[in-house]
């Protein structure tokens, strides 16, 4: 990180990151990072106040002579994905993110970078800290949780921030400007497993899917990449009549906003069929790696042995062959597209999380729409799957999404302010993933909001890396735009 602090505009800017970076912040986990922010506010001297739920609220007094401008408020959220690399050995509740900088790149060794969304909270402290950096009346708002069901936005009190623009960073493409998002509800099916010991002369296995590049649920569903739970249920159901395979414990995914980059099975076979089952394995990742191409040209599907003590039982023939339904015939990827934005996904759902743990399996899908009425019929479907295949259905964590209005003033300001500096226009766009601004601007009626940042690629997998010079970019169009403001 040195050769990064060594760059005097950004200084403060790596500073807050790198020492983010220290602090433990899963999605559900970030109190100590929450707590890191709310002691950086009052170490600046700004009004600071935390709510019930964790996020932080931070004041700061115009530049003198501008205390009569619009306020604005900064918005970003402390928590992070968790993804690793199998073989890393991260603990994420205790160890610092350990960052890497190559060229233009910063990345983690082996686990996800948290750029999502540290760049976002470490540019808004850097703003506060900054002394040649002019501004009107300034909050800044982190928010707790947004990964795993915009927690922290969806309990912003109404009427918190006194702001009459907000700047929402956590965007991922610099030179686009977002200004509207897809909303989404979580589908949780569940079912209670009759678990029976496993066959007499059978050994237990384990079947992996693994290698798939995965990715964010909304920015990446329309990428054409596998999806490591889909894949291991057909491979399974193929196998089952051929080999006489008894299912065992099945777990894949470990976020339902990613797309599963693995997924594996426990099964119970005669070992005089092992030759046979890797036979077959072996075609039907040679089928997958053909059917996928270079959209998932790293596909793995291995057949591994399990101690006889570690073996657990076998699901009973009606449960296995219920949930192979289930993960068979649930929807998972794009169901629409924009017909008002090009290239921009309207409605998709990702078959995000396949478990069983003791008596209980449960599948977790998050459908994503900017149109209500599509989302809910998608989630209908969603039901009427999981009743025809014996499973219990639920929706959970459902928040609205936020309506593009490119002729806004704040929108305008940003764009012609961006064109002075880098004499090109910004892309306006809206996004298929769910951000803040929806839950944020519903408790605050005529907020005007944006949301911009930095290039970062693979956010929520282990590639997740962020450019350091586009951070640089986005420093500096911040700052030009408070100071228009």
């Amino acid at each position: 990180m040195q050769t990064l602090l060594a760059d005097v505009d950004t200084q403060l800017l790596w500073h807050y990151f790198s020492e983010l970076s220290r602090i433990p912040r899963g999605s559900r986990d970030e109190a100590a990072a929450a707590a890191w922010v709310l002691a950086q506010g009052r170490a600046l001297g700004c009004e600071a106040e935390q709510d019930a739920v964790g996020n932080v609220l931070l004041r700061k007094p115009a530049t003198p002579g501008r205390e009569q401008r619009p306020g604005v408020a900064l918005q970003a959220h402390v928590d992070m994905v968790c993804e690793q690399n199998e073989g890393t050995g991260h603990d994420f509740t205790r160890d610092p993110i350990q960052l890497v900088h190559e060229g233009d790149v910063l990345r983690a060794a082996g686990t996800t970078l948290g750029a999502d969304n540290g760049i976002g909270v470490a540019a808004a402290l850097a703003q506060l800290a900054a002394q040649d950096r002019p501004h009107g009346p300034l909050e800044v708002l982190v928010t707790i949780d947004e990964e795993t069901g915009l927690t922290g936005a969806n309990n912003v009190r109404p009427g918190w921030l006194r702001a009459k623009y907000l700047l929402n960073l956590d965007s991922e493409a610099e030179g686009v400007l977002t200004i509207g998002c897809a909303g989404g509800v979580d589908s949780i099916a569940t079912r209670r497993l009759v678990l029976e010991p496993a066959p007499a002369g059978t050994r237990p296995y384990r079947i992996k899917v693994a290698g798939l590049k995965g990715g964010h649920s909304g920015i990446d569903i329309h990428a054409g990449r596998g999806n490591a739970i889909r894949i291991l249920a057909q491979v399974l159901a193929a196998l089952d009549p051929a080999l006489g395979l008894r299912l065992g414990a099945v777990h894949g995914g470990n976020k339902r906003n990613a797309i599963p980059r693995e997924a594996s099975a426990q099964i119970h076979l005669d070992p005089a069929r092992e030759a046979a089952l890797r036979d077959a394995l072996a075609a039907h990742a040679a089928h997958w790696r053909t059917a996928l191409g270079a959209f998932d040209p790293q596909l793995t599907l291995t057949l591994g042995s399990a101690a006889p003590d570690q073996a657990g039982p076998a699901l009973a023939a009606a449960d296995a062959t219920a949930l192979l339904r289930l993960l068979l015939a649930a929807p998972h990827g794009v169901e629409a597209m924009s017909p008002d934005i090009a290239g921009l996904v309207q409605t998709s759902v990702n078959l995000g999380v396949v478990e069983t743990r003791d008596d209980l399996a449960t599948v977790v899908l998050l459908t994503r729409s900017s149109v209500d009425p599509s989302r809910h019929a998608l989630t209908d479907r969603i039901a009427a799957v999981c009743a025809a295949c014996g499973f219990s259905h639920e929706l959970v964590g459902g928040y609205p999404g936020w309506k593009p209005e490119p002729a806004a003033g704040l929108v305008q300001l940003v764009n012609s302010v961006h064109q002075e500096l880098f004499q090109r226009p910004m892309e306006i766009a809206a996004i298929h993933a769910g951000l803040e601004c929806g839950l944020i601007g519903e408790g605050h009626p005529g907020l005007e909001m944006v949301s911009m940042g930095p290039d970062m690629w693979d956010v929520h997998t282990p590639d997740e890396r962020v450019s350091v010079a586009s951070v640089g970019r986005f420093w500096k169009l911040l700052g030009a735009v408070l100071a228009r403001i």
